[in-house]
């Protein structure tokens, strides 16, 4: 639906349209707080769904950088549930899109004290830590935030990826294989793993990124980067058994050059699979 469309819709259909967004996660910014202001007026007669378009529409306004349109809305909430950790996370969320990190943090840290279990609020400070360039204590804080919430993915994924902000390899490969222990059907993970054991060097960690990357492309055979990558560490084994010689030199030079040019499915199913099971 364009813009030009939007003066034409009835107010039923632009709560729709609102509901639509929200269940999307679309962040049309502009385009909420214009339809917003048609139903301002059949507002209160929306029931419980009036609280969910007003975060939608505080949220829109933080990404237009409308601040005091949000701040607005986020005062009419609070008289409305005074002392709501929710609507304190939004005032908190305001101040942050204002880079007012040190207010922000002090309203996410009351929320804590009060609900140890808020994820909510224990994200939005790691956030802020990581836009103050403090990577460290955002590495601390997510640590204590895995603790209470082990099966968080998306936590594992950025615990890795500030691990490797800081070159501590090791410790973003334990929450890579986190995250295949969770996702082992996922290619990426497996990629991913592949990649940091690849970053690492050393035989050990080239042998163990070989069968990461054999076993990406055994379950996405189109994923380019892991057959890259399987280049690359394939013929890095190759020159460190130059010397040695053997089986093991003759079998990464043949995968190296499968991996170069590819090969028929037969073929490269079978390579695969010796490659992971070696």
């Amino acid at each position: 639906m364009s813009f030009n469309n939007y003066e034409d819709l009835t107010r039923n259909e632009v709560v729709d349209l609102l509901r639509q967004w929200r269940e999307n996660n679309e962040r049309k910014g502009e385009d909420i707080l214009t339809l917003f202001e048609t139903i301002i007026p059949v507002l209160n007669k929306l029931g419980s769904e009036k609280y969910l378009i007003l975060e939608q529409v505080i949220y829109a306004a933080l990404d237009c950088h409308y601040y005091e349109t949000a701040m607005w809305w986020i005062m009419m909430l609070n008289v409305e549930f005074p002392g709501s950790m929710r609507v304190m996370r939004y005032k908190a969320a305001c101040l942050e899109a204002e880079e007012k990190y040190d207010e922000a943090l002090e309203i996410l840290d009351n929320i804590i004290q009060s609900d140890d279990t808020n994820a909510a609020a224990r994200k939005r400070r790691i956030c802020i830590l990581k836009a103050q360039g403090l990577v460290n204590d955002a590495i601390k804080a997510l640590v204590d935030y895995l603790k209470m919430f082990m099966s968080d993915m998306e936590a594992w994924q950025e615990l890795s990826e500030l691990y490797l902000q800081v070159q501590e390899y090791s410790k973003a490969a334990f929450c890579a294989e986190e995250l295949i222990l969770h996702q082992p059907h996922n290619h990426l993970m497996h990629q991913r793993l592949a990649d940091i054991r690849y970053t690492m060097g050393g035989i050990e960690n080239m042998e163990l990124a070989k069968s990461y990357y054999c076993q990406a492309l055994k379950l996405n055979p189109e994923n380019k980067r892991a057959k890259l990558g399987l280049f690359l560490v394939t013929n890095a084994l190759v020159s460190q058994y130059k010397a040695a010689g053997g089986a093991r030199r003759s079998d990464a030079w043949r995968l190296a050059q499968w991996a170069q040019r590819g090969a028929a499915p037969d073929l490269s199913a079978a390579m695969l699979q010796l490659a992971i099971t070696d």
